[in-house]
């Protein structure tokens, strides 16, 4: 259990955090300040940069925490299917993945640009690490497809899919468009797999002679 203390300490970094959010999407990322920050979230500078000591800390630890929500999601959904065929790995993940990131689009979509301007390599190193390797500890499980080369996979999967949604962040489009692009990938991450785990299995295979 938090300490008084703690909780307050908590509840002040995620009121920093969400005025962040709301300067980005208002302003920008460079007519952001962190005085403008502290003035949405309704507390001094003083206190802000108990926190962050900087600009671009308080950005760096914003993308991350928005990276964790998403990466979180991922692996929650993983952790569900696992013991489950292909057709229901890749319709619980897509889903999860996808609303995860349209669930804020104009904060994921403000992130991103964190993530141009201050080259977080790192920072989505490590996020798209326990992305892969969650996939890849769920695809083991996989009841009717089994494959050879687990890292691959999981990085052509989380890959392939990045680019449709970051896609849908930069476009105007109805919520209607955005669901069926989500439907159509997962006929995508099902059929990859299904071909993947047929690649796998036809390497192992010595015909007669």
């Amino acid at each position: 259990m938090k300490t008084p203390v703690q909780a307050r300490s908590a509840y002040t970094v995620e009121a920093i955090f969400e005025a962040t959010i709301q300067v980005l999407i208002q302003l920008g990322i460079n007519q952001l300040t962190t005085t403008k920050v502290a003035l949405r979230a309704g507390v001094s500078v003083g206190t802000l940069y108990q926190y962050f000591p900087n600009k671009n800390a308080l950005l760096s630890a914003a993308l991350e925490r928005h990276l964790n929500m998403v990466v979180t999601a991922v692996e929650i959904a993983c952790n569900a299917a696992k013991g489950q065929n292909v057709q229901v790995m890749a319709t619980t993940l897509v889903s999860a993945y996808v609303d995860a990131k349209l669930s804020s689009p104009e904060a994921s979509k403000a992130l991103y640009a964190v993530a141009t301007e201050l080259g977080s390599a790192d920072v989505v190193a490590r996020i798209t690490q326990r992305s892969q390797l969650a996939l890849c500890d769920m695809l083991a499980t996989s009841t009717d497809v089994k494959f050879d080369e687990l890292r691959v996979v999981s990085y052509m999967l989380s890959t392939a899919l990045v680019g449709p949604i970051q896609g849908l962040l930069h476009s105007d489009v109805p919520p209607a468009f955005a669901e069926q692009v989500k439907a159509q990938a997962i006929l995508m991450t099902i059929a990859y797999l299904q071909q993947a785990g047929l690649n796998s299995a036809s390497k192992t295979f010595s015909p007669a002679i």
